[in-house]
């Protein structure tokens, strides 16, 4: 079989380009093709799955093949473009729609690189910037850059100035609103997943995007904290404090989402009682809540969140509840029916607990002593109501007993090793 990228001009382009100079692994590899018109990508055995813009499947390898294109403004938001993939279209025309330079850049079949806005001098400088100004015309850009930010802050890569200032001009504009809910959450739910998901929240701070994306994390901002439990500074200081507890400890985006809304609550406390924020964590479910329906957050991501924000100073306290707290709390996380929510809810909750002072990552004992105390009630024995008389209440009412006992048995056990 003849290959079918015989005789085209194909070039290896964005990340994986970006990733092989960094030495790092690429997820996925895209060309593009110059020169070339649907119909002959079509009789080569390429299948079109673009329904924008031409991009093709690869007939073997299954990689996406793209036909090279030049964009024009002509709405707002980042779908107002009109697309020509004209047989016209230069490989230099097609890069320069990129957003960063780092993703401007093309390798050849023999392996040279083709790099006309200079994308590995950056890349070697540790700088995000812009290609052309043309990156103003799409308000997406803002959360990529802020999500590579996040990606390479431990490389150093910093923003450059004039990006900021590009991005600080897409949020003034009113751009940002075009975004839909569910290209916001995509772009969150990846940066959660990098290796410093708060520089991601800093850098949309920094451009002034912070208070259109994500109002309810903006609002903590000034908000002050008693000093003797926060000597970090203030609940938007905390906040991110507490997601880079989160990443160090937990790769799950879930606890560190749970992380980075926990205490949305505090920004609702009447000034008049600051430094302190008395039921904060009760005010904060209806923010969560708020915050989920407008990004259409995923349930599972909403579901541990509400129960991080109203649930976490219980857990601090968990060595002084009473057995019969212990049990409503075990009930309230679902625990029976749902043991795996335990540890995600857990370390959340220990990622709170590390975030202030000098955020140094210590023992959590509630952690511990919440899992005890589930597996100590999960092992009681109820094989003998299966055939007991006693109705569904009562039978409730002994199996609440019998897990209260072994709460107690835990707890009591707890006290004489100390």
């Amino acid at each position: 079989m003849a290959n079918p990228c015989d005789l085209l001009e194909c070039y290896l382009v964005g990340g994986a380009v970006r990733d092989a100079l960094l030495d790092e692994s690429a997820s996925d590899r895209d060309w593009v093709v110059i020169g070339a018109s649907p119909e002959e990508m079509t009789k080569r055995g390429f299948r079109p799955v673009g329904k924008d813009f031409p991009v093709f499947l690869h007939p073997v390898s299954g990689e996406e093949y793209a036909l090279a294109r030049r964009e024009r403004k002509t709405g707002p938001g980042y779908t107002g473009f009109a697309t020509d993939s004209g047989s016209d279209v230069t490989l230099e025309e097609d890069l320069s729609r990129r957003d960063l330079t780092m993703n401007a850049m093309a390798q050849d079949a023999k392996g040279n690189l083709v790099d006309p806005f200079g994308g590995a001098q950056d890349l070697y400088d540790g700088i995000l910037r812009h290609v052309s100004d043309a990156f103003i015309e799409d308000p997406l850009r803002v959360l990529r850059v802020a999500r590579f930010a996040a990606r390479y802050r431990r490389r150093g890569f910093l923003v450059a100035s004039e990006t900021l200032d590009l991005m600080r001009e897409i949020g003034t504009s009113g751009e940002l609103t075009s975004l839909v809910p569910e290209r916001i959450w995509q772009e969150t739910c990846r940066a959660l997943g990098e290796p410093d998901p708060s520089e991601f929240f800093r850098v949309l701070q920094r451009c002034e995007a912070l208070v259109h994306i994500f109002p309810e994390v903006a609002a903590l901002e000034d908000v002050p904290q008693s000093a003797e439990h926060h000597p970090e500074g203030d609940a938007f200081v905390h906040t991110l404090m507490v997601l880079d507890a989160a990443t160090q400890i937990s790769p799950d985006a879930k606890v560190r989402f749970a992380a980075l809304v926990h205490d949305l609550g505090k920004a609702r406390t009447p000034p008049e009682e600051w430094p302190r924020h008395i039921k904060h964590e009760h005010r904060g479910v209806t923010v969560v809540n708020q915050l989920c329906d407008r990004l259409r957050v995923p349930t599972d991501y909403r579901d541990l969140a509400v129960l991080v924000t109203r649930e976490h100073l219980l857990m601090h306290r968990l060595v002084e509840l009473r057995p019969e707290t212990v049990l409503k709390l075990l009930n309230r996380l679902d625990g029976f029916r749902r043991p795996e929510r335990i540890a995600l809810f857990s370390t959340a909750c220990r990622a709170d607990a590390t975030g202030r002072g000098d955020g140094a990552i210590g023992d959590y004992p509630s952690g511990q002593l919440l899992g005890d105390y589930l597996n100590a009630t999960n092992r009681i024995d109820l094989s003998d109501l299966a055939d007991s008389a006693l109705d569904g209440n009562a039978r409730k009412k002994v199996v609440e007993q019998r897990r209260i006992d072994a709460i107690t048995a835990v707890r009591q056990g707890n006290r004489k090793s100390r």
